[in-house]
């Protein structure tokens, strides 16, 4: 018989508002405090302490306006936040400072979380969703250079990105972009290039939320609907369905696979949070604690694989904590 699913290894209560966003920052050396970074939609990001489950700091630089992406850059004292105020902040956390030391103003009025990717030390690319509805852009990090505009061609409607995933397959090879967009394609866009690789119909609804497996050359998405969408991408970047998995409920809000490949987890509407087995997307378990819709997923980085945890924000304003299937 299925072991019945377990209930939160702790719970943050505390954010005052809707969770948007989760980061975790655990790879620290030696003494080190495991954080959890969240963003709420009262424009606060809070830095949670693992060890006491309680917030060390709260950042205020989004003007009272839902923050819904936090990325640490590199380290937790570097960290990267992106709000509907239209601004994508970048905060110095080092000694005790709470600064924001550059923000990029986007104009766009959308909520399509950016992406960031490391190219080289201390080099990011980061993609955006553009003033111009339907277009991407690329800037590189700190210098706020544009690398380059993303436009779909003429008659394309594939609608406003609506969730994007810079990647790459090594550090030699080129950087690449995933788009979601609000017509439910799926578009692989080479960045040097600045044109589209591949495009595929995923759903019949907006892609709420995608992720992509680059060893695997697998992805996998999710909309409004009840269907989770799983493809790949051959050798001549040509994307193609594998296989849809049909859900109980309608509405994914954030797919995340973990860092080991094993396992993912979805975020529902219908309040559970849902982890598969990531080879053949086996159901393995329905997490029910949270009573209204999950935001957000996220793994956490710790370097040993049986403290690995998983955070859940929810539109109830608390952050459940789980620890399942850390046993490799």
């Amino acid at each position: 018989m299925a072991l019945p699913p377990p209930d939160p290894q702790f719970v943050l209560r505390g954010a005052g508002a809707a969770v948007h966003t989760l980061h975790f920052s655990c790879r620290g050396e030696g003494s080190d405090v495991p954080l959890l970074f969240s963003g709420s939609e009262n424009g606060l990001i809070h830095v949670w302490n693992l060890q006491t489950h309680r917030v060390d700091t709260a950042l205020d630089g989004h003007e009272e306006q839902s923050v819904y992406c936090v990325e640490t850059m590199g380290s937790k004292d570097r960290l990267l936040s992106q709000g509907r105020d239209q601004r994508i902040c970048l905060w110095d956390l080092a000694e005790g400072r709470t600064s924001v030391t550059d923000s990029v103003f986007t104009e766009n009025v959308g909520f399509c979380r950016c992406s960031l990717l490391e190219v080289a030390q201390g080099r990011w690319l980061m993609a955006m969703a553009a003033k111009a509805l339907e277009e991407v852009q690329v800037l590189e990090l700190p210098s706020k250079t544009s690398v380059c505009t993303l436009k779909p061609e003429v008659g394309a409607k594939l609608g406003m990105p609506m969730c994007l995933k810079l990647w790459q397959l090594n550090c030699d090879s080129q950087p690449l972009l995933l788009a979601g967009y609000e017509d439910g394609s799926v578009v692989l866009w080479n960045l040097t290039m600045g044109k589209a690789l591949s495009q595929l119909v995923c759903h019949q609804e907006p892609v709420m939320s995608l992720d992509f497996d680059s060893e695997k050359a697998k992805g996998i998405s999710g909309s409004s609907e009840k269907v989770l969408s799983i493809w790949s991408l051959n050798e001549q970047q040509n994307l193609q369905v594998c296989k849809t998995h049909k859900l109980v409920n309608a509405g994914i809000s954030d797919i995340t696979i973990r860092q080991d490949k094993k396992i993912l987890a979805t975020a529902g509407w219908d309040h559970r949070i849902r982890i598969f087995g990531w080879k053949k997307l086996k159901p393995l378990a329905v997490l029910d604690y949270h009573t209204s819709s999950v935001h957000c997923v996220s793994f956490s980085d710790h370097k040993n694989p049986h403290e690995r945890l998983l955070a859940a924000g929810s539109k109830d304003h608390r952050i459940s904590i789980w620890s399942i299937y850390t046993q490799t």
